[in-house]
């Protein structure tokens, strides 16, 4: 499984960054993310650096044993995405 990388919430203040024009995430960020990775503090700053971006959980989490550890998922959805959903 990849790591999806997320960009720094002190680069991109939450919500600095989407426009009313474009109402997309920044920096050309998909509006449907997977993150994934091993359950750690690691993948949860991940996820945090994702809401704070502006970005919404979309669906449960996740969880998986590899063998050696578990490894955990979060989909998240860009709040546009959910408007145009409805």
């Amino acid at each position: 499984m990849g790591a999806d990388t997320v960009i720094s919430p002190s680069v991109h203040p939450p919500h600095a960054a989407m426009t009313s024009a474009t109402n997309m995430p920044p920096d050309g960020l998909p509006i449907y993310r997977l993150l994934t990775g091993p359950d750690d503090a690691s993948f949860c700053h991940r996820v945090s650096e994702a809401l704070a971006l502006g970005y919404t959980l979309y669906g449960s989490p996740a969880a998986t044993f590899n063998g050696e550890r578990v490894i955990v998922a979060q989909a998240l959805l860009w709040p546009s995405a959910h408007r145009s959903a409805q």
